[in-house]
């Protein structure tokens, strides 16, 4: 089974297309400060390099956040235009589960940490098996910056994150930790193409700000 995969939860886009768990090609690009759209490039990029065409992909997987609320959307947006174009099932993967698969640790417990600004971070709390497959104990939710190495501390959790914490794992959610992730997928199947939509977390800043400086929800009349 061909597998591509993709992720943009940070400022970071990340690709790999896999055959089975095995990957083929992969291609890691910058989303933030760039001159123009760099992650449907990365897509085409990962297709040239194993020789595959779109007509060969058999499932679409997309990281679902919480993260970065433009990089998911674009992300979103490919994933959802492939998996349509293809007729092929699109999975929606948490990001923080990527981030702990992809990071190629020993079996064990970990805390997936993402900064969510605004002095907080993302996290989400993962078991690492012995044949490397991840478990999701506990869903991403949003504590305070200076809670997280308690947080892990309590649960006797290991953190990974973008952030360097102390004795942590310093990572980033890598499109390829997908391989390690088929018993969660399989249990969850296959996104509504048409309705889904990734997990932003929150709003998006811009969002916060117009409604800050108008007094009013951007939505309202």
């Amino acid at each position: 089974m061909i597998t591509l995969a993709i992720d943009a939860s940070t400022y970071a886009g990340d690709v790999a297309l896999l055959d089975e768990s095995r990957v083929v090609a992969e291609e890691n690009i910058a989303m933030k400060g760039a001159d123009r759209e760099r992650l449907m490039p990365a897509v085409v990029a990962v297709l040239q390099r194993s020789g595959l065409r779109v007509g060969d992909i058999d499932r679409v997987v997309c990281g679902a956040g919480p993260g970065s609320f433009t990089s998911l959307r674009i992300a979103g947006g490919i994933a959802k235009g492939i998996s349509s174009g293809r007729g092929c099932p699109l999975y929606a993967a948490p990001s923080m589960a990527l981030l702990v698969g992809g990071a190629g640790v020993r079996p064990g417990r970990y805390l997936a940490a993402i900064d969510a600004l605004r002095g907080e971070f993302y996290i989400g709390l993962y078991d690492v098996l012995v044949d490397a497959r991840v478990n999701e104990l506990e869903p991403a939710r949003l504590v305070s910056a200076i809670e997280v190495e308690n947080v892990a501390a309590e649960l006797g959790a290991k953190i990974v994150s973008p952030s360097p914490f102390d004795s942590s794992v310093v990572a980033t959610p890598r499109a390829r930790g997908v391989a390690a992730l088929d018993d969660l997928l399989e249990s969850r199947g296959p996104v509504d193409i048409g309705r889904w939509e990734p997990s932003y977390g929150r709003l998006a800043e811009a969002q916060v700000r117009w409604e800050a400086t108008h007094g009013k929800p951007l939505s309202a009349g």
